[in-house]
């Protein structure tokens, strides 16, 4: 194999192995900056090493060793160092080659459940939810810097440094790089999905910039979302949320026009909506219900996707259906943007009055003061009502609070339409 194939077989290797590589070490040396070092250093002298011995049969074996004899190395000099300065001061301590030890025995272990581990810590709620999210995508999608920079609409040094805090957050904890159990799992466990899901919706819907979409985050999302899956094959909630994306991410292809302008839900070409995704949606929608599951937030929100998925024009939608699973849903996770979204459904399914009847009773809630989709599913329902002036005002009002320049402009078009009148404009429900 010609040095150049082999240099790009070994990083394609790198790619795949880095999040199990960083997470077996991350366990061994309870350090993530070391352990991305090791990893580094692995990959160093496979580069090195492999255009001469080609490439093994077991590369990630190849790679885990080949970390773990260097960080074995590593705490050999510690040992010393340590010896030393024992001698010294006539005060030998066996810490350090206790830990010799321990890395010395563990050269060998499988990597087991390593990976669950580092998503676990990563994801742990002392971390802010912004700082959960850069750090997951770094350890176990293996982004850069400036990829998840980029992603978020941020500074590469702003990404850096929020990545820096996380890990020393995460070593000030004194964090144990394990699965937790029982109770604490299931708690760490909604934050591993949120982070997950938060990472999902900012490819879907990016909350600034001049882009609708962020499909590459999307995809990470969906990745992450299989892997735990596949960890995690008793977890109704993880397939819930694996449900969920398949099926929303189904859609991003007809969600903007060649322009690039926005097309809503109502209005979409069904025939560019992903059938293959949407058939691994219903498949693991299926699972997280065999499960036991159905009335998970994730599974009811899954199901909600799929409703829209079976119709194959709009108006075959079952609305009345998705307005009862929102009434379920809100009494599972009550919150500002599940009752806003359960106003949408029912304007669709008994009439703009109802949703503006529903959306008063949140109306005045501080979480949604500042949240554009608030006027802009008001002002539809206005102006389905036939009052224009109105639901004018109320688009006029989400334009100018949304960060993300394909909405403002939808918005705007919708307020214009406002004084032309149409009727035919169709409803801003979510895309």
């Amino acid at each position: 194999m010609a040095d150049d194939e082999t240099r790009r077989a070994i990083e394609a290797v790198f790619r795949i192995e880095r999040a199990r590589l960083i997470a077996g070490l991350a366990r061994l040396t309870c350090d993530v900056d070391r352990a991305e070092e090791l990893a580094q250093e692995a990959l160093v002298i496979a580069l090195s090493d492999w255009p001469k011995t080609g490439v093994p049969d077991n590369p990630g074996a190849w790679l885990t060793a080949a970390a773990k004899r260097r960080a074995i190395d590593g705490m050999r000099r510690d040992a010393m160092r340590e010896r030393k300065h024992a001698e010294l001061a006539r005060d030998l301590s066996d810490d350090a080659e206790i830990a010799v030890e321990r890395m010395e025995a563990a050269i060998d272990d499988d990597i087991g459940d390593e990976l669950l581990s580092l998503i676990f810590t990563a994801c742990h709620p002392v971390l802010s939810a912004d700082a959960r999210a850069a750090l997951t995508l770094r350890l176990i999608g293996g982004l850069t810097v400036e990829e998840i920079a980029r992603a978020f609409v941020s500074s590469d040094a702003t990404i850096a440094q929020r990545i820096v805090r996380a890990k020393r957050v995460i070593g000030k904890a004194g964090l144990a790089y394990e699965v937790p159990r029982g109770a604490e799992r299931a708690t760490r466990l909604a934050s591993v999905l949120e982070v997950i899901y938060l990472i999902f919706n900012e490819g879907y819907a990016a909350t600034a910039g001049e882009e609708l979409t962020r499909p590459s985050l999307c995809a990470e999302a969906q990745r992450l979302g299989r892997i735990l899956a596949g960890l995690m094959p008793a977890e109704p909630e993880v397939f819930g949320l694996l449900a969920l994306m398949e099926i929303q991410a189904s859609r991003l292809s007809a969600r903007a026009g060649p322009d690039g302008t926005l097309i809503p839900l109502t209005e979409q070409k069904r025939a560019r909506w992903d059938q293959f995704l949407i058939r691994r949606g219903f498949a693991a929608l299926k699972q997280a219900e065999a499960l036991g599951g159905a009335e998970g937030a994730y599974a009811l929100q899954a199901a909600i996707a799929a409703c829209h998925a079976r119709a194959r024009k709009a108006e075959e939608t079952d609305w009345a259906g998705i307005a009862a699973l929102y009434d379920r849903l809100r009494r599972v996770v009550p919150s500002p943007v599940v009752d806003l979204n359960r106003a949408i459904a029912h304007s669709m399914a008994f009439g703009p009055e109802a949703g503006l009847r529903l959306i008063g009773e949140i109306d005045g809630i501080a979480a949604l003061r500042d949240y554009a989709p608030l006027p802009a599913a008001r002002g539809d329902f206005l102006f389905r009502a036939g009052r224009l002036r109105e639901a004018r005002i109320q688009f006029e009002t989400a334009a100018g609070l949304t960060r993300n320049a394909v909405e403002r402009s939808f918005l705007l078009s919708r307020a214009r339409s406002c004084m032309i009148g149409s009727a035919d404009w169709p409803a801003s429900t979510a895309g």
